[in-house]
């Protein structure tokens, strides 16, 4: 029978449409303002006890929150407005210990009934819902340190080779400045020699003290200003792939001035999450155990974990020069040893890092190597002015421990393996960190704030405004035109938006002002399609068609120019999403989802809304 569709796909067609609305739905709930609380190392567990002295540093305070949740990897606690949020995190901050991390974020408000359907709002550009600012300095002058450091190194050994003879230490000052002892004049100039042929970077004084011949190396200018801008663009690029890695969506991340990286993440996120992985400041070193005759200028001691249990149980001595960094490191992923249900990290070294470790392990079989891990903190303390007046002063910790220690038993190439950690979940974050690259110099955040819109309230109130003002005349048009038919369309042009936001809430699109762009779109080309559709109905009508016979052609016939048209528009979107940025995404990507959805609104659900009207019924008159 014509214009009838058979029970199973009325039902289908309805379990879609419900299905949109239950998804669609978190985004009717405005989330609250609130700071997350969590561990700074991921094996750290955030109990009872930081909710407590979190609440209670926000009650001396005087600060109104309410609605705190105790989760398992972290705690939120929310606030009436994001005044009461900034200061409420300096408090809470300040109360705990810096094991904690304590970021700003928005806490949903979508039912628990709707969260465990897997139901969650969509998440909102920079330009829609503001977000959280970060502002990091990267501490430069540690970067010219350690190569400075480096060249010492180099120095003395290129000196040996060219027999240069030089007396006491060959080591950086803490200006960065390299001086070296001679005996006499001749020894001098074979290391100026030196230095003038394999150290173009470093510029040279020379000094004669008590019948001593020194000399004096600095490094110039431009060779400060080239290991300074790459300590920026290489934390640059590490911190792009450390969010890239926590999957936050639509992040802005780019230098500003000489030293400093901004940091800006969308939405509602898990800042506390961001905030750690992306602050820290964490690398390894291997080193060799210090063998007992090693003088203490050549040696360091850190504590580690014994096997008694405790994490720092005793010490040991490490060599100060280690064998490669994390900076040698291309890939590592965590794991579980097999044997011993330990988890694990495998790593994989570049060419010249897997070189370097071959030819240490090799010549040191027996000896005990230990990896280290070094980390640097900011820690908040509360101190008081020249006025009397309590300020808040960021001290800076470095943090050096020993997370294993193991013999040599054979020599290692680009692939091995960490042992030693506290936990999987310890053993995922450092795999992460390893994978998104080294960090050319320590960072520190400066600045942490929430960012309004930056598009600015009235530029938003207008695109929604346009969107509603597009969608009611739309509908309004065409309820005159095609009458009943009109009447169908709508209902389908309602399930697409729905549809829309469902799919966008689903994958975890961000939708942008741009977005919205492409919503309205969307709206045009939904109706579009039925246009076609209801103008083929009338025309055969007008050849002289029965009513049923007419509404079957119109939908079977148009539906060829539907596809085409809607084809090459998706096309389009495609290219745009591949090899557009930002804001030209954000508009791809609602237009892709947009054509996808009004194709099965357009085509399905209005044919079920006007089957259901006239489909099996003797019509005399269309109201077309």
């Amino acid at each position: 029978m014509l214009n009838r569709y058979p029970l199973w796909k009325y039902i289908l067609i309805l379990f879609v449409i419900v299905l949109g609305f239950i998804y669609a739905a978190p985004n009717l709930y405005s989330p609250d303002p609130a700071i997350q609380i969590t561990g700074q190392s991921s094996s750290l567990v955030v109990d009872q006890t930081a909710l407590t002295k979190a609440k209670k540093a926000l009650d001396d305070k005087g600060i109104a929150y309410f609605g705190e949740t105790l989760g398992e990897k972290s705690i939120l606690i929310r606030f009436t407005s994001a005044e009461v949020q900034r200061e409420a995190r300096e408090t809470v901050q300040l109360a705990l210990s810096r094991d904690y991390v304590v970021a700003l974020n928005q806490a949903s408000n979508t039912p628990d009934w709707l969260q465990s359907l897997g139901a969650s709002p969509m998440k909102l550009g920079l330009d829609l819902s503001g977000g959280v600012h970060f502002l990091l300095e990267v501490d430069t002058l540690d970067a010219v340190s350690k190569r400075q450091e480096t060249n010492a190194t180099e120095l003395r050994r290129q000196w040996r080779e060219a027999e240069a003879r030089y007396e006491g230490r060959v080591v950086a000052d803490s200006n960065n400045v390299i001086e070296a002892r001679f005996p006499d004049a001749d020894e001098r100039s074979k290391a100026i020699s030196v230095v003038r042929s394999e150290f173009p970077q470093l510029v040279w004084t020379t000094d004669e003290r008590n019948d001593k011949y020194f000399l004096q190396l600095t490094m110039s200018e431009t060779a400060i200003r080239e290991i300074e801008d790459y300590a920026v663009s290489q934390n640059l690029v590490t911190l792009r792939n450390r969010v890239n890695e926590l999957g936050v969506s639509e992040p802005l991340v780019q230098r500003q001035g000489r030293n400093r990286i901004v940091v800006e993440l969308p939405g509602v996120q898990d800042t506390a999450e961001a905030k750690r992985v992306i602050g820290k400041t964490a690398n390894l070193e291997f080193r060799l155990e210090a063998e007992p005759n090693t003088p203490v200028t050549q040696r360091e001691e850190f504590g580690f974990r014994s096997d008694e249990g405790s994490r720092f149980g005793r010490t040991a001595w490490l060599e100060r020069t280690p064998i490669i960094t994390g900076e040698n490191v291309s890939n590592a992923k965590p794991n579980t040893d097999f044997q011993t249900g330990l988890p694990k990290v495998d790593i994989t070294l570049d060419s010249e890092g897997g070189t370097k470790m071959h030819r240490a392990t090799r010549n040191n079989i027996g000896r005990a190597m230990g990896v280290l891990f070094v980390e640097t903190k900011t820690e908040d303390k509360r101190s008081f002015n020249s006025k009397g007046e309590e300020v808040i002063i960021s001290e800076r910790v470095v943090e050096k421990k020993i997370i294993s220690l193991a013999t040599i038993q054979g020599a290692l190439g680009v692939q091995f393996q960490i042992t030693g950690l506290d936990s999987p979940a310890e053993a995922s974050e450092l795999a992460l960190l390893l994978r998104a690259g080294a960090l050319a110099a320590p960072m520190f955040f400066v600045q942490e704030s929430t960012i309004g819109p930056s598009l600015g309230a009235e530029n938003i109130e207008l695109g929604l405004i346009s969107v509603q003002l597009g969608l009611a005349l739309v509908l309004l048009f065409m309820f005159i035109c095609y009458r009943v038919f009109g009447f169908a369309a709508n209902i389908a042009l309602a399930a697409n938006i729905v549809l829309l936001v469902a799919i966008m809430s689903i994958f975890g699109a961000t939708l942008t002002l741009p977005g919205i762009a492409g919503i309205v779109l969307t709206v045009g080309m939904a109706v579009d399609a039925n246009v076609l559709i209801f103008s083929r109905v009338r025309e055969e009508l007008k050849n002289g068609l029965q009513a049923q016979s007419a509404i079957s052609a119109g939908f079977d016939r148009a539906f060829t120019t539907i596809l085409d048209a809607n084809i090459t528009t998706f096309i389009v979107a495609v290219i745009l999403f591949g090899i557009g940025s930002g804001p030209v995404k954000g508009f791809a990507v609602t237009l892709m989802i947009g054509i996808l959805t009004s194709m099965f609104t357009a085509i399905l659900v209005t044919r079920a809304v006007v089957n259901l009207i006239y489909g099996g019924k003797k019509v005399q008159k269309l109201w077309i």
